[in-house]
């Protein structure tokens, strides 16, 4: 195989999660990040991209490689779960200023993190994701110094985003940074510190939601028409913030909004939203990699309709999975200085009464990974997520039809991508 002929393989076997990582691996030119007509962001190889560019690539990608939180950070006392994996507590928090819970996609708690971050003086700028003004389903990345650039960023993106396209160029400048990124790019970066000592040093804490994924552009796109609107005249999404989860808000370039509920939406669970196959068979939504993951706190994984439709009911909260010794320590700070306020004490029975799905999909993973294994397809690598241990005390029945399902949707192509190219 040529050297495109491999890159281009880890999107056709639906592995790419279009982090941009790997746009920084090789020389200029040798990878470009670029939208699919599809409506995906892909690598696309350029000529003189080497074998050794894409060496680099398997090595570091998350969509062929995923670990949980480095040893070094796992402090000898915590406790590890064998579903949720490190926990040293679970706090349930809320932003203590009404501005961040309210524009926050839960209870604000990543927001306030991110300026606790800022204003203490911890870090220069926080990394993380934005609406794209260009594509605005879409998210891009972010660097914010303050205040105001954070809560401009605030709210989940579910859309394609390419939260490490120059993550390179961020490291050169030698600044100290916090990141607040989905589970893969957390991975990504935490795989990036194996080749690049930078990150450790400048980059002392990672962030990240629990991820369910996000829904594919086409699938998208019929939502919005089902909705009374054009998917190609959209100006502004919201996905969720200004209440919890607040309204799904639409605007369309003659100023014709539609506001959906969450439920109306997305539906109460994740079968309706068309996932890329990556999502489907990740071993990590649960940020095994952070130093600290926010959750939602609805018991059975979703709002109740009159949460969904009256936002007054529920002004947020979240779960906090503080995962290391430097995310308690932070969280501790955060509390002092007055930017979060601790409503309860929690442990991860909470966490799989209010996150169901991920349980069950950590569950599913090991023998999903071993059906793409089987196929001779790419299989992606993990380690410290226990996933074999996981699956040994399933009933095997549950595994072998995890297993075969999976190869049965391999084998109708539900696993297959395009051979990407610029849309």
């Amino acid at each position: 195989m040529t050297p495109a002929e491999r890159l281009n393989a880890i999107s056709e076997q639906g592995l790419c999660i279009g982090c941009g990582l790997c746009r920084d691996l090789g020389a200029t030119g040798e990878i470009e990040i670029a939208r699919t007509p599809e409506g995906s962001l892909r690598p696309i190889p350029g000529p003189a991209l080497t074998d050794a560019t894409v060496d680099k690539v398997y090595a570091l990608c998350p969509g062929t490689r995923m670990e949980g939180l480095p040893e070094e950070l796992t402090a000898a006392d915590t406790p590890v779960d064998l579903v949720w994996g490190p926990v040293r507590a679970v706090p349930k928090v809320h932003a203590s200023d009404r501005e961040v819970r309210f524009k926050g996609a839960t209870g604000g708690a990543l927001t306030a993190l991110a300026i606790h971050l800022l204003e203490s003086g911890r870090v220069d700028m926080v990394l993380h994701a934005t609406a794209d003004p260009e594509n605005p389903s879409f998210g891009k990345r972010q660097v914010s110094r303050s205040r105001d650039d954070v809560l401009a960023g605030a709210g989940s993106r579910y859309g394609p985003t390419a939260t490490l396209i120059d993550i390179t160029d961020l490291l050169d400048r030698g600044e100290r940074f916090a990141f607040i990124g989905t589970p893969c790019d957390v991975t990504a970066l935490r795989n990036l510190a194996t080749a690049d000592d930078r990150v450790d040093t400048l980059c002392p804490i990672m962030l990240a939601p629990i991820c369910g994924g996000f829904m594919e552009t086409p699938a998208f796109a019929r939502a919005v028409a089902e909705n009374g609107l054009a998917f190609d005249r959209l100006t502004h999404v919201r996905y969720r913030g200004h209440g919890c989860p607040g309204p799904t808000r639409l605007e369309q370039d003659n100023g014709k909004v539609a506001e959906p509920t969450y439920l109306d939406f997305w539906g109460e669970d994740d079968s309706a939203w068309s996932l890329p196959w990556r999502c489907k068979i990740c071993p990590d939504g649960i940020g095994e990699a952070a130093d600290i993951v926010a959750t939602d706190t609805w018991p059975g994984g979703a709002p109740t309709p009159k949460q969904a439709s009256d936002h007054s009911l529920d002004p947020g909260s979240n779960g906090l999975i503080v995962r290391s010794e430097r995310g308690a320590e932070l969280v501790a700070s955060a509390v002092a200085a007055g930017a979060l306020t601790i409503e309860s004490e929690e442990d991860v029975d909470a966490l799989s009464l209010w996150q169901p799905h991920q349980v069950r999909r950590k569950q599913a993973a090991h023998a999903r990974l071993q059906a793409i294994a089987d196929s001779g397809r790419i299989a992606p690598v993990t380690r410290r997520l226990r996933l074999e241990e996981i699956a040994a005390v399933n009933p095997p029945e549950i595994n072998a039809r995890q297993r075969s399902g999976t190869a049965e949707r391999i084998v109708v192509g539900k696993a297959t991508e395009p051979t990407p190219r610029r849309g």
